[in-house]
């Protein structure tokens, strides 16, 4: 009698060209025109809102709306660079990442519409020029593309250090968001200087830079 062979795992799916062409299409609109859920609570669910007069308000919104902006990017920069990452324990590390700021998206989101505000009207500007950051940096190697990864989240925690000075100081609800979003912002660079991050050249920081304060400057009133 001939013994019962073992059932095989079935093979990974080998994705064609098309394949993950859909599949970045549909992260791009969902990042930007859906509405992606956050796996993690809101960390301003247990602080009441507070009263905040009308030039409180607006500047809240606007910066809140560059932090919404940031995670667009953000989602962007990541997707670009894990869909042409040489090592897949790279891509694991980039899509991870990438999570955890989908959560920051939809909390910056839902404190937008608390406020009564929108987002910025070239969020899919913002997703396509990130993305093909991302892609480039990604083309670079993993270590320059994790290079990448840490001088990014280095600059956002330096603005969330701005926004959390400059918010009104009554936004407690503003401020618990961004408190979390830069504890996570950072350990995202510290992970990626861990997996081998190289150090990127000084022209490039400083033009990361520039590019982030036009963003900024757009994205508080529109």
């Amino acid at each position: 009698m001939n013994p019962i062979p073992y059932a095989q795992a079935p093979a990974p799916r080998q994705y064609s060209r098309l394949d993950r062409l859909l599949v970045e299409t549909e992260r791009a609109l969902e990042t930007v025109f859906g509405n992606p859920p956050a796996l993690r609570a809101n960390p301003a669910d247990a602080t009441p809102d507070a009263a905040l007069d009308t030039g409180e308000r607006r500047h809240a919104a606007g910066l809140m709306r560059i932090n919404h902006v940031g995670e667009i990017c953000a989602q962007g920069l990541y997707f670009g660079q894990a869909a042409v990452a040489d090592d897949e324990a790279t891509r694991d590390h980039l899509l991870d990442a990438a999570q955890e700021e989908t959560d920051h998206l939809a909390w910056c989101a839902e404190r937008l519409r608390e406020l009564d505000s929108r987002p910025s009207l070239f969020n899919p500007l913002w997703y396509v020029g990130s993305y093909a950051l991302g892609t480039f940096a990604g083309l670079a190697g993993d270590p320059w593309s994790l290079g990448f990864v840490v001088e990014t989240e280095r600059q956002v925690e330096a603005h969330l250090d701005e926004h959390l000075e400059t918010l009104p100081p009554t936004d407690q609800r503003s401020r618990q968001i961004l408190r979390v979003m830069k504890a996570d912002e950072a350990r995202h660079a510290d992970h990626a200087e861990q997996a081998g991050a190289r150090i990127l050249p000084p022209p490039i920081p400083g033009a990361m830079a520039l590019a982030s304060r036009l963003m900024k400057a757009v994205a508080y009133r529109v």
